[in-house]
């Protein structure tokens, strides 16, 4: 018993240190907190989605769940094919994107650089050895971002917020945009508070020179520990002299899509999730034929389906999402956006065509 009850104290005693390492940031407090207990969205501690949101709905054992994951054949057996644009050699003419892997993108629209949910340091998780990237997928630093006008954080998910890249982008960053609680991290990590715009849901947010966001809804949770949704997870709109766009973070599906196209009359282009999906968790992540459910609702011209190639989060393989929502697009014909990790987009083509590049890495 001796031996037993130490080993409980030594394990609570490194859980709760590594507990308080700066990546795991601070829950809100003071005015932050205050006003996050104002919002409409706070109800009893803790942040709310809409609708009920049932979490993971499992079936079987946690052990029989470890052990899927850890049998699971979702890994590319070699290296993914990828591009490297020069980000810093872009015409300030140049209306693109540029997709990182995974929910990681940036664009320049009418000279504004913009960031999205950066992950750049080679992993989405608290620890070295646990979701790492994939072979290929990691081809851009810091050091390759020129200064960024916007950074848009959808929520804190290790897999959205990564410390190691929001440090090094610290002196590169004019304006982080985000959900209400997520900039006590920013400030918890040297950020000046005067570069952080902290909204709720359906506030909106002038930028300058043409630009507005509106922070709206989406259908998730937030958390970097054991404590949930203490800072607001949420979408975004973008509209820019040219070009109006949405970005959904991570969302399950929900009503919520067709409420934001119908207040916006449609959009050039909609960023949604498609990947690390299941049907224990069908409620807080979109599988593919809601994807593309959801762009319809949006009213989007084109669909860049995210959240997919980089990270294993899930059990299916890893190009699965890209290939099921290619398959059912067949019937929507709705046009994908689908490059290559680091390929230029052209947001002003809707006729740009893309290859089938997630079907060169074949399993062995």
């Amino acid at each position: 018993m001796l031996i037993i009850l130490a080993l409980v104290v030594i394990f609570g005693t490194t859980l709760f240190f590594f507990l308080r390492q700066p990546k795991f940031g601070k829950e809100p407090k003071g005015e932050r907190l205050e006003r996050i207990q104002k919002s409409a969205n706070y109800k009893d501690g803790e942040f709310q989605n809409i609708n009920e949101t049932p979490m993971i709905q499992r079936s079987g054992s946690h052990f029989s769940i470890i052990k899927k994951f850890i049998l699971a054949d979702n890994k590319p057996s070699g290296s993914i094919p990828t591009k490297k644009t020069d980000l810093l050699k872009l015409k300030d003419d140049e209306d693109v994107l540029i997709w990182f892997g995974h929910s990681s993108f940036f664009m320049q629209i009418a000279g504004k650089k913009i960031l999205v949910d950066p992950v750049l340091s080679g992993r989405a998780s608290p620890v070295w050895f646990t979701t790492k990237a994939f072979a290929g997928t990691d081809p851009y630093s810091v050091d390759d971002l020129p200064e960024i006008d916007y950074l848009f954080i959808s929520h804190d998910h290790w897999d959205h917020l990564d410390y190691e890249t929001i440090l090094k982008l610290k002196p590169k960053v004019k304006q982080v945009i985000c959900g209400l609680g997520v900039g006590e991290y920013f400030e918890h990590w040297g950020y000046d508070e005067n570069v952080i715009i902290e909204k709720d849901w359906y506030e909106k947010i002038e930028l300058d020179d043409g630009f507005v966001t509106h922070v709206m809804p989406a259908r998730h949770f937030s958390g970097r520990s054991f404590v949930r949704n203490k800072s607001l997870w949420a979408s975004f709109v973008l509209e820019t002299p040219n070009i109006r766009i949405f970005i959904s973070g991570d969302s399950g599906y929900d009503n919520h899509f067709a409420k934001i196209g119908k207040s916006f009359d449609g959009f050039d282009l909609a960023i949604l999730e498609n990947g690390q999906y299941n049907e224990g968790w069908k409620y807080t992540h979109m599988m593919p034929n809601q994807t593309l459910q959801a762009a319809k609702d949006l009213g989007a011209k084109r669909l860049l389906p995210v959240h997919n190639s980089k990270f294993v989060l899930a059990l299916h393989p890893w190009n699965e999402s890209l290939q099921k929502i290619t398959e059912l697009n067949k019937e929507a014909k709705i046009p994908l956006v689908t490059p290559m990790i680091g390929e230029k987009v052209n947001l002003n083509d809707e006729t740009q065509i893309f290859s089938t590049w997630w079907e060169q890495t074949k399993k062995e």
